[in-house]
């Protein structure tokens, strides 16, 4: 709506009208990500090339800022991974399997990373069907991920963007990540039952999601790409973080409520 030149977002005259503090609150984000200027105006370059890509703009920030972390390569793959619902098939019966399926290619630092193993493995399987299937994996989603992430690197070449590859340096990746993601960090309750976590921000109760490779891994410190309610609300796609990261990559957003989040 910025890009299209509709300035007076809370006063627009919406079909079905979000709350105010849900708009307060994304309008507060997309300052933060350096999207929006003082005057809610795009900025330039980066609020610009935001509006332009089909993503959500937390995934659009952490691609635009992978290259200053010398990852943009890695990261294009994982903000593809982001665009599909899962790439995982689980069937019953085999829940043994499954998880030892899952077990060959997870990451220690969560799942962002781990998708870049299944990306991997994928090519070297020369994109088997017969390999997805071995592997619990969906081969249409892996090839819709390698379709979107073709999209992707169209878009940055548009935008003058080279991109770079960080020889399996995580930090790089999971700095990049929480340079979009920062607004959904998290700290494990240290006397909170069964793994919960509080947010950063707002400190609701979240708990990482049995889907992740960080189920009861549980970490100190994490940052999550999206929240699903049932019962509870669960965090999706989840990297293990340290919390230092979060004051460089906003110390803008975490002055006010967290100005030194630290490890209790």
């Amino acid at each position: 709506m910025k890009a299209l030149g509709i300035d007076n977002i809370l006063g627009f005259d919406w079909p079905a009208s979000p709350s105010p503090e849900a708009m307060i609150r994304a309008l507060e984000i997309l300052f933060s990500l350096g999207i929006l200027d003082e005057d809610a105006k795009l900025t330039v370059p980066i609020g610009f090339q935001v509006a332009e890509m089909p993503l959500d703009p937390m995934i659009s920030k952490m691609i635009l800022s992978a290259n200053d972390f010398g990852c943009s390569d890695e990261i294009l793959t994982i903000a593809a991974f982001l665009s599909v619902q899962s790439v995982w098939v689980s069937m019953r019966g085999v829940k043994k399997e499954f998880d030892e399926a899952k077990l060959r290619f997870a990451a220690a630092e969560g799942d962002h990373v781990t998708f870049l193993n299944i990306y991997k493995g994928f090519h070297q399987s020369g994109k088997s069907s017969q390999w997805c299937y071995k592997n619990f994996l969906n081969h249409q989603a892996l090839k819709k991920v390698i379709e979107i992430r073709a999209q992707l690197v169209r878009v940055m070449k548009r935008f003058g963007i080279q991109l770079k590859s960080c020889d399996r340096d995580m930090q790089a990746v999971r700095k990049a990540i929480i340079a979009g993601s920062f607004a959904n960090s998290c700290h494990l309750e240290e006397y909170g039952q069964n793994g919960m976590y509080k947010t950063i921000r707002t400190s609701q109760e979240v708990y990482i999601h049995p889907s992740s490779v960080l189920f009861r891994v549980n970490p100190k410190w994490v940052v999550y790409q999206s929240l699903v309610s049932t019962d509870k609300h669960y965090m999706r796609n989840v990297i293990a973080i340290e919390p230092s990261w979060l004051t460089e990559a906003a110390p803008h957003f975490y002055q006010f409520r967290t100005p030194n989040p630290a490890p209790h």
